[in-house]
C-alpha cells in the first residue's frame, strides 16, 4: 500500500516472477542513489489512451513523497519537475479511469526519476512499455527484459504448473539471472540496488551477497551508496550463523532492564517485531505454539519491539492480544532501536536462535520451521 493524498493504492499481490524484482524495488519508492539535481521530464505514450484514462508518477524528493498525474491525449503524456537527487519511482497507468484504488501491479513499472528527459513508450499497455533516456533507465530496462525472459522460459518448460508450484524453481533461476546481470554490469548502480533485493524475503545473507558485491567496480564500491552497503554486509556478518550473539540490555514492559546474558545456558530465540508490523502479527501464532511446547525444556524467547516513540500502549496491547507470554524489551525508537541496529536488522519479522553458549545456530525461522528446529535439538 502506498499513501498519497490519503488515497491508498491496493495492488493485486499475484504477479509473475519476471516482474518480482521490480516489484521489490517498488516496495521502497524514492530510494535515492546519487547526489545529482536538476529539472526532469518524463514523457512518452501508452497506446492510444485518452480520457478517462490517467497516468501517474510517484517518487520522493529530499524525503518528501511526490505525486503527479496527467490525462493522456491519444496516448501521449508529459510530466515536468525538478529533482534533488536521482530516485527510483513508479509510473502507473489507470486505463479505465477508475482511480488509484483499482490499480493492479500489472499497471505499474519502475523507473529512475533524474535530471534530463526520460521516455516511456508502449504500443498498447504499460506491461510492454520500454523506458529509455538515461543509462540508469536503460540498465533497469535490460534487467527487466532478462527477468521476464527467464520467467517465460521456466513457464514454457512447465506448462501445467502454477506460479505457486514453480516458486522455488523461479527463485533459483532468477537469482542466477540477477547474478549474471551484476557480473555483466559491474559499474551500474542498478546492480547495487539489485543486491539490496537479493535476500530471501528481505533477509540478506552476507555469505551469499558479499561475493557479488566484490564483483562491482571499485568506483561503485567506493561511492557513498557502495560504502553504506559494504558496511551493512560487515555488520550482518557479525550476526551470521556461527557467530556469538552480541550482548545487549534493554528495558522490559515494566521499565526494568533485561540483558541477554541473563539467559545464558538456555536456547534463546531473539525475535524482532512490532505491533504495527502485519507480517509479524501473522507470524506470532507460530511463535506462541513453539513457545508453549518448549518453554519448559531449556528454551525461552526475548522479543525486541521496533514500536514507535510514544506507542507503548500499542506495544503492550499487541503483546496481550497475541498472547505473547515471554520476555519483551524495547526502547520505543522505531528503526533506531539500539538492539535492532546492533543486529543489523533491515526488515521485520526476523529472529535468531541461540544455543546455551550464546552462539547463533539459526536465523529467520518462520512458520513450522521454528518448531522443527527445536525438535531437532532434542530439548
Amino acid at each position: 500500500m502506498y499513501l498519497f493524498d490519503n488515497e491508498p493504492i491496493k495492488f493485486e499481490m499475484k504477479m509473475t516472477f519476471g516482474k518480482s524484482l521490480l516489484m521489490l524495488m517498488l516496495a521502497a519508492p524514492g530510494l535515492a542513489i546519487a547526489q545529482q539535481s536538476g529539472p526532469f521530464t518524463v514523457t512518452g505514450s501508452i497506446g492510444k489512451l485518452n480520457a478517462p484514462a490517467k497516468v501517474y508518477l510517484m517518487y520522493a524528493d529530499s524525503g518528501k513523497r511526490k505525486f503527479d498525474s496527467a490525462t493522456p491525449v491519444n496516448g501521449a503524456f508529459t510530466f515536468k519537475g525538478t529533482i534533488g537527487e536521482e530516485t527510483l519511482g513508479n509510473f502507473i497507468v489507470d486505463v479505465t479511469g477508475g482511480g488509484l484504488r483499482t490499480i493492479k501491479r500489472s499497471d505499474v513499472i519502475s523507473l529512475f526519476v533524474e535530471p534530463g528527459t526520460i521516455k516511456v513508450v508502449s504500443p498498447d499497455s504499460v506491461g510492454n512499455a520500454k523506458v529509455s533516456g538515461s543509462q540508469l533507465n536503460m540498465d533497469l530496462q535490460a534487467l527487466h527484459d532478462v527477468s521476464v525472459k527467464a520467467d517465460k522460459d521456466v513457464k514454457a518448460a512447465n506448462p501445467n504448473k502454477s506460479d505457486e508450484e514453480l516458486a522455488d524453481t523461479m527463485n533459483t533461476v532468477h537469482k542466477a539471472v540477477w547474478k549474471q546481470f551484476i557480473k555483466d554490469h559491474p559499474s551500474s548502480k542498478v546492480s547495487l540496488l539489485l543486491l539490496h533485493n537479493f535476500g530471501s524475503s528481505g533477509y540478506i545473507d552476507p555469505a551469499e551477497v558479499q561475493p557479488m558485491f566484490d564483483m562491482l567496480s571499485a568506483d561503485l564500491k567506493n561511492s557513498k551508496e557502495g560504502k553504506q552497503f559494504g558496511d551493512m554486509l560487515k555488520d550482518l556478518a557479525k550476526v551470521s550463523v556461527g557467530s556469538v550473539a552480541p550482548d545487549f540490555t534493554q528495558n522490559d514492559t515494566a521499565d526494568k532492564p533485561v540483558s541477554l546474558h541473563d539467559f545464558k545456558g538456555k536456547y534463546v530465540l531473539v525475535d524482532f517485531w512490532a505491533s504495527w508490523c502485519h507480517p509479524c502479527r501473522m507470524e506470532n501464532p507460530n511463535v506462541v505454539k513453539a513457545y508453549q511446547e518448549y518453554k519448559g525444556k531449556n528454551f525461552t524467547i526475548i522479543s525486541v519491539s521496533l514500536d514507535r516513540p510514544g506507542q507503548k500502549d500499542a506495544w503492550l496491547k499487541a503483546i496481550h492480544d497475541d498472547g505473547l507470554t515471554w520476555n519483551h524489551v524495547s526502547d520505543l525508537q522505531f528503526w533506531q532501536n539500539q538492539v535492532a541496529q546492533l543486529y543489523a536488522i533491515q526488515s521485520i519479522p526476523q529472529n535468531l536462535l541461540l544455543d546455551p553458549s550464546g552462539k547463533i545456530i539459526a536465523k529467520n525461522l518462520r512458520g513450522e520451521d521454528l518448531a522443527a528446529k527445536l525438535k531437532s535439538l532434542n530439548l
